[in-house]
C-alpha cells in the first residue's frame, strides 16, 4: 500500500514538474503566416486541439475565404455562409446565390456569435466536410440571412 501513494506521490510530483516547465517555457505555437496573428489565447492558453493552425498539426494552403457565421450547433466547428451574385445573360440580371462551408473552430475563437463575419484559411480535410480553418473573427454583420457580398 505504501509503494502505491510512492507512485500515486511520484505522478503528482512529475505533473507539477511538467506544468512548471510549461509555464516556464511557455507553449508550443505556430505563426500561421500571410499576415495572420496568432491570438494571445492560443499562446496563453490550456486547451488541446490537433486540428487547431496556432497550436496543433494542420497547415493553412490554399483559398483565403471570408464569409458570415450561420451555425454554432457543433462542437468546434462553425458553418459559414458566402453570399454571391450570379449573372443571367437572358434577363441581364443578377440572382442572389449562396453556399454554405463548414470550417473548424479552434477554442482560442472565444464569444463568436451568429452574424460574426470570420475569415477561413484551406487546409487539409480535417473530416468528411471540413476543408477550412477559422483563422481571424471580426464582429457582427446585420443578421444570419442578411445578403452581403465578399
Amino acid at each position: 500500500a505504501s509503494d502505491l501513494l510512492t507512485v500515486q506521490e511520484d505522478r503528482r510530483l512529475l505533473l507539477k514538474s511538467f506544468l512548471g516547465l510549461l509555464r516556464h517555457f511557455g507553449r508550443f505555437t505556430r505563426n500561421v503566416g500571410l499576415g495572420f496573428k496568432t491570438p494571445r489565447e492560443a499562446e496563453e492558453g490550456t486547451y488541446v486541439d490537433k486540428k487547431c493552425p496556432f497550436t496543433g498539426n494542420v497547415s493553412i494552403r490554399g483559398r483565403i475565404l471570408t464569409g458570415v457565421v450561420a451555425s454554432l450547433k457543433m462542437k468546434r466547428t462553425i458553418v459559414i455562409r458566402r453570399d454571391y451574385l450570379h449573372y443571367i445573360r437572358k434577363y441581364n440580371r443578377y440572382e442572389k446565390r449562396h453556399k454554405n462551408i463548414s470550417a473548424h473552430m479552434s477554442p482560442c475563437f472565444r464569444d463568436v456569435n451568429l452574424g460574426d463575419i470570420v475569415v477561413v484559411g484551406q487546409c487539409r480535410p480535417l473530416s468528411k466536410t471540413v476543408r477550412f480553418n477559422v483563422l481571424k473573427v471580426q464582429r457582427s454583420a446585420a443578421g444570419k440571412k442578411s445578403f452581403k457580398k465578399f
